[in-house]
This record gives C-alpha cells, sequence and structure tokens, in this order.
C-alpha cells in the first residue's frame, strides 16, 4: 500500500520499489512507474497501484483417482504481474487518493482464476492413475501438467500474469486408505526388526553359550592347576621329609659315631690310668717289699691317719706315753 501525506488540500505519495504506480488527472495520464513519488490533489487525481513483486499462492484440492479413491493435493504457484498497465486497465487496482487504500481486492480474482487454471489439469491427469501410481509417479506428472497448462492459458497473458513456477508438495489419500497403504510397508518392517531382533538375541545367546564355555574351561584350568599344586606340594612335602629323615639319620650318626669316639677314648683313658696307677703300685709295693717292717708299720700309720677323722682334742695318758716311749726306743736300737 501506497504511503500518503497530507498537506492542507494537497496529498504526497510515495510509493515502493515492488509497486507500480499509475496518477491519471482528468485522464490524461501524468505518471506511471515503480518507486514513484509525487504531490497531486486528490480531487481530480486517479490512483492505480499494481504490486509487481513475486507472489506465493498456496492451492490444496480434493480430487478422484482411476479407482475412486479420494486423494487431497497440495500445490504452491508462485506469479507475478508482468505487464502492470494491461493489469490495471482489466482488474480494479484503483487507490483511495485520500487515505491511499486499495478500493477493491483484485489480488483474489488473480488466485480465484489460478487455482482454477491449476486444480483442472491436475483432476484431468488423477482421473486416469491409480492411487498406486498417483502417489508414486503423481506429483512430477501433475507439476509438469500444472506448469504447462499455467504457461499455455491465454486468459493470464490478457490479464498480464506471468506464472514463475508451480509446485506440487504432496499427494495425500484418506488417513484410513492411508494407513491401509503403509501396512505392507510396516509389515515389511516390523519383519526386518524381528528378524534384528531374533538376530540380536541369538547373538546374545551365542556370546553367553560361548562365555559359560569359557568359564568352564577357566575352572577345569584352574581345577588342573589345583591338583598339579596339590602333587607338588605333596611331592616337596615328601621330598622335605626325606630330607629332614636324613638330616636327622646323619645327625644321630654323628652322634652315635661322637659316642663311640668318646667311649673309646673313655675307654683308653680308663685303660691308661688303670694300666699307670697298676705300674704305679706295682712299683710301690716293689719297693715296699724292700723295707723293714718298722717304716712299713709308719706308713701304714700315715697312711691310716690320713683317712681318720679329724681331731679336735688329743688326751694322752701316762701308759700311752710309756708304751710309744718303749717303742721308739726300741727302734732306734
Amino acid at each position: 500500500m501506497a504511503d500518503v501525506t497530507r498537506l492542507l488540500f494537497l496529498r504526497h505519495l510515495r510509493g515502493a520499489p515492488t509497486a507500480w504506480v499509475r496518477y491519471q488527472k482528468r485522464g490524461r495520464l501524468c505518471k506511471e512507474g515503480t518507486g514513484q513519488s509525487f504531490w497531486y490533489r486528490p480531487l481530480v487525481a486517479v490512483l492505480s497501484e499494481v504490486p509487481v513483486d513475486d507472489r506465493e499462492l498456496p492451492l490444496l484440492f480434493h480430487a478422484r483417482t482411476a479407482d475412486f479413491s479420494d486423494v487431497t493435493v497440495q500445490a504452491t504457484v508462485t506469479y507475478r504481474i508482468a505487464d502492470p498497465a494491461l493489469a490495471s486497465t482489466r482488474l480494479d487496482f484503483s487507490v483511495d487518493p485520500y487515505k491511499g487504500r486499495p478500493r477493491a481486492r483484485p489480488l483474489d480474482q488473480v488466485a480465484t482464476l489460478l487455482t482454477e487454471l491449476a486444480q483442472q489439469p491436475a483432476l484431468d491427469l488423477l482421473t486416469r492413475l491409480p492411487l498406486a501410481e498417483a502417489l508414486t509417479l503423481g506429483l512430477t506428472q501433475i507439476r509438469e501438467a500444472v506448469a504447462a497448462a499455467l504457461a499455455d492459458d491465454p486468459r493470464l497473458g490478457d490479464i498480464g500474469v506471468a506464472v514463475v513456477s508451480a509446485r506440487v508438495v504432496a499427494i495425500r489419500p484418506e488417513p484410513e486408505l492411508e494407513r491401509s497403504l503403509q501396512t505392507p510397508t510396516r509389515e515389511a518392517v516390523q519383519q526386518d526388526a524381528d528378524k534384528a531382533t531374533y538376530a540380536r538375541r541369538a547373538q546374545a545367546v551365542e556370546r553367553e553359550r560361548a562365555i559359560a564355555e569359557n568359564e568352564l574351561q577357566n575352572k577345569i584350568e584352574l581345577a588342573r592347576r589345583e591338583q598339579q599344586l596339590v602333587e607338588q606340594k605333596g611331592a616337596n612335602d615328601r621330598r622335605r621329609a626325606e630330607l629332614d629323615a636324613a638330616a636327622g639319620l646323619a645327625t644321630a650318626q654323628g652322634e652315635a659315631e661322637k659316642e663311640r669316639t668318646l667311649a673309646a677314648a673313655q675307654a683308653d683313658r680308663v685303660r691308661a690310668v688303670g694300666a699307670a696307677e697298676a705300674e704305679a703300685e706295682a712299683a710301690r709295693m716293689a719297693a715296699y717289699s724292700d723295707l723293714p717292717p718298722a717304716i712299713l708299720q709308719a706308713l701304714a700309720m700315715r697312711e691310716l691317719a690320713g683317712q681318720l677323722p679329724e681331731i679336735g682334742q688329743l688326751t694322752i695318758t701316762p701308759d700311752l706315753l710309756s708304751g710309744a716311749l718303749t717303742r721308739l726306743a726300741d727302734g732306734q736300737r
């Protein structure tokens, strides 16, 4: 919409780069073009504003296929007004000179015409296609048919409208029918999922079996090593006992040999002592054999005195003294 400002009894219009504006005064053309800006008197001015930018027209219509299935077609048509001067003479693009507002809605007429022109080739094509083919191959065929129909239609050229592109976004059947068509795919996907699940379970079972076998092998190997350990420990104990017995035997033999050696040495010593004592006794006896009896008696008395107990007090009587003196006198003689 043009920007209109007021100054006393005059108006100033400032257009946009995407809007074509025509200014007529008393039936005479004063200005026209895009991006216009000018002063005018609203009482004698006739203004027309035609948008020349690209516009998107969404389309949504129902159709029936060759097998009598209802489908919904969603499309988009891009158009623009290529000849705004022609369009301004065929459609009402007039603007209120006081406020700059459009007096009519010409773009709705263009949209209605484009919708009808786009629907007709799509409906004609879908009536010749079964549902499955319409859903799989119908997008391209409908897009080409709609684009060709809009490009060749003379009515659009008569109002200065040019179609830039036509796109078919989707073709969808009724929800129940769509679910029915999706059932085989869903079943196939479910079967693939079940196969994957079974394969995963089988793989898990195989892994568990491998783990169980590995644990069993580990237990067997552990038992075998424990058996080897017990056998080795028994052999070590037997070897230790044998070594201890051999050591004890060697110690006992050493002790016995030591005792025999000590006994032999003791016997030799005893024999030597006895022989020495015998020899000494024989020598002493031989020495005594040549002594007179009085000396032998004196020696006997000395030997006896050595064997007597200790005498604390000695009482000498006259009889004992006289007898001893007598024997002593006799001995001197």
